[in-house]
This record gives C-alpha cells, structure tokens and sequence, in this order.
C-alpha cells in the first residue's frame, strides 16, 4: 500500500513541464484569443499577413495548398483515426481509450468551440474553397494537432519517436500553413487550433497516464 502511495504523490518534473507548457499556456493563449475576439476586437496583422501570403500565389503552390488542406481535413484523418483506434484495441484496450478520447474528444471540442464563437471567415480574396461553417478555431490546425500529438506520445518509447516528433509538427504545420493560403482562416484561427488540440491530448494523457500507473503499481503490491 505504502508503495502505490507513494506512486500516487510522486511528481515528476517532466508531468509539470507538461501540465504548465503544453497545457495550462496554451490554454491561457486560447482563453485570451477568444476573450478578444467575442468582445468584438480584432487583430490588426492579421488581414496584411493573409494578403502579403496571398501575394506569393502561384499554381502550384494552389494545387499543394488545396493537397495538404485534403489530406489535413476530417475526411482523411477520420477513416485513418479509425484504422489506428481498431489496431490499438486488439493491442491493448486502455491505448484504445486514450486514442479515442483524444483524437474524437479534440473534434468535439472544437464543433463546440465553433458554435461558441461564430467567427465568420476572411473575405478577402475569391478563394479555392468555400468553407460555411465558423471560422474559429481551425478545425485542420486542431483535428492535424490531436492527431500527431497522440501519434508522438505513442510512439514516444519507442525508436520512432523522433521521426514521429519531426514529421508530425512539419505534417500538422503544414497544414495549418495551407489553410491561411487558402484563405479560410485567420491566423489566430490556425494557432489556435493548434495549441487546442496539442492541449487536449496531453490534458487526456494526463488524466489516463497516473491512472494507468497506480493500477500498474496496486498490482504489483498485490503479488508481493
């Protein structure tokens, strides 16, 4: 009992790195964000750095964009989400949970954020797309977000963490990238999304994680 005691109040230095830099900072920046925008405020740089991207145009960038904005989306990661969250529980019900829960949980969330906001969309120039839902958060940047992050903590003890660390934040900020040249969003939208979605899922394997370790420590006093 003692031991699994001392499991439960044991904290790490890593899980508060985690809980201030990948949760509770980005939430403020969410919080202080979408505190301005419902008063009615605006960001000034926001439409010159959406025009002076615009600028650079070109027809292939146009097709990367529309290609990354795609494959970013729902439609895409949703069957993949199901792939890995099928494969997770023959694998082990409790990564099946956590996968569930932060991937679906972020696409929630940010329906609901969505309806909270009704930030309506850059009209700025005739775009490629036609988006009609809210424009704040970015549902790419946080769906993209969600997703990697939880790849990157799965993987995280085993050899693939840094390919899944390096080409998860190019993956997910690419996507992010694609959706201001698209037009669709405002900046604060993309980042948003992204600190949102990053949040949730470690805020999901906060909850799980010490869970996961004081039944692994209450077992362990059991067989002794």
């Amino acid at each position: 009992m003692s031991t699994l005691l001392s499991h439960r109040h044991r904290v790490r230095p890593v899980a508060l790195l985690r809980l201030f830099l990948g949760i509770l900072l980005p939430l403020l920046a969410v919080g202080l964000v979408a505190e301005d925008l419902l008063e009615g405020q605006s960001f000034a740089f926001e439409k010159s750095f959406l025009m002076g991207l615009h600028s650079h145009a070109t027809p292939t960038l146009n097709q990367l964009a529309l290609f990354l904005s795609t494959v970013g989306g729902a439609t895409v990661i949703a069957p993949i989400s199901a792939v890995i969250l099928a494969a997770l529980w023959f694998k082990g019900h409790r990564l099946a949970v956590f996968w569930g829960l932060a991937v679906a949980g972020a696409a929630g969330l940010n329906v609901l954020m969505k309806l909270l906001m009704h930030r309506t969309r850059p009209e700025l120039w005739p775009r490629l797309i036609q988006e009609h839902d809210a424009s704040f958060p970015s549902g790419h940047s946080m769906y993209s977000a969600a997703f990697v992050t939880a790849l990157i903590l799965l993987s995280w003890r085993t050899p693939y963490r840094w390919p899944a660390l390096i080409l998860g934040l190019a993956f997910s900020g690419a996507v992010g990238l694609s959706r201001l040249y698209l037009g669709v969003h405002y900046p604060t939208d993309v980042l948003c999304g992204w600190l949102t979605g990053a949040a949730w899922v470690l805020g999901v394997y906060g909850v799980l994680h010490p869970l996961a370790v004081g039944r692994r420590a209450m077992y362990e006093t059991a067989d002794r």
